[in-house]
């Protein structure tokens, strides 16, 4: 595809235009077989944990069963944006419809915020296993573990779509280029009319209270958890304390990192490529690596995957 040909003819196309990953017809097949084999594998691997939790009775427990709704999660997170992603690769218009990149808009950050919450529930989860051990059982029981996964994904959905139908409504200029891979606000937001500073505000604030309230909750849970493990008198006890926690944690770790980095400093200090980077890297790198992580640290987990797969 050649740039400067769609910079020409992006007034006379209904929609919006994503750039994506610009470059040569051979780069564009070589991204389309890469992130193709990426996609396969996020789905093989958060589905096989589904598999095993459902397949392994010793894993019907309020912790797996959190697990497999977050692997069930983001098998839908990384399908939000790489099937128009691959589409783009193949494209050379690179056009999307304006109802199909809000559509977008609404399906990823409604699953990102939902993330957000189940993040938050699992530390709970460890927060009441940990220093709560023999209350758990009637702490968490299934009712309230149902309650906690239905709230995730009503809060998650219902988070976002006033500013988006807000957004929706606006009057876009000029060339209607994103320069990225999926529709995001800020290049949304840059290409309205007039700039509407009140909007951008209401955004940053709905979106730091998506990212703070769960993070806080997620870092109080821990923090409870780490002064109850300091007081286990054994050496193996903690370490089985920490392992139980270190998937989690790590999950965590790389999902808020990169999200703080890109929402919570203005979008217009990024350059575009830093923001597909940073996008690309809790879009779709963290949905691929979160089953390895959680496989590899768990024994329960490792066993059941291979017995599931037959290893």
């Amino acid at each position: 595809m050649k740039i400067s040909n769609t910079l020409n003819t992006s007034s006379t196309i209904t929609g919006f235009i994503l750039l994506g990953f610009p470059c040569s017809r051979e780069g564009q097949i070589l991204l389309f077989v890469l992130f193709s084999v990426v996609y396969l594998l996020t789905l093989m691997g958060n589905g096989s944990i589904i598999c095993a939790v459902r397949w392994d009775q010793r894993l019907h427990t309020p912790m797996y069963i959190l697990l497999a709704n977050f692997s069930f999660l983001e098998i839908w997170y990384v399908t939000s944006t790489v099937p128009n992603m691959l589409a783009n690769f193949l494209s050379d218009t690179k056009v999307i419809s304006f109802s199909g990149c809000f559509l977008q808009f609404y399906f990823f950050f409604s699953l990102g915020s939902t993330e957000c919450f189940f993040l938050a529930i699992m530390a709970f989860d460890r927060y009441l296993a940990i220093c709560w051990p023999l209350h758990y059982p009637t702490l968490m029981t299934g009712h309230l573990c149902t309650n906690l996964v239905v709230s995730c994904w009503v809060l998650g959905f219902l988070w976002f779509p006033v500013p988006i139908i807000v957004i929706s409504q606006m009057s876009f200029c000029g060339s209607r280029i994103i320069d990225h891979f999926l529709c995001d606000p800020g290049p949304l937001l840059a290409l309205t009319c007039a700039r509407v500073p009140v909007m951008e505000f209401f955004w940053t604030i709905i979106s730091s209270l998506l990212l703070f309230l769960p993070f806080l909750c997620i870092m109080g849970s821990y923090t409870l958890v780490l002064r109850a493990v300091f007081r286990v008198p054994s050496a193996a006890g903690r370490r089985k304390a920490f392992s139980t926690c270190g998937s989690h944690l790590a999950v965590v770790s790389l999902f808020y990192g990169s999200v703080m980095v890109m929402y919570l400093s203005p979008t217009c200090e990024h350059e575009a490529g830093m923001q597909k980077l940073v996008t690309l890297f809790y879009s779709v790198g963290t949905p691929l690596i979160n089953p390895v992580i959680y496989s590899l640290r768990n024994k329960d987990m490792k066993h059941a995957l291979q017995k599931f797969l037959g290893i």
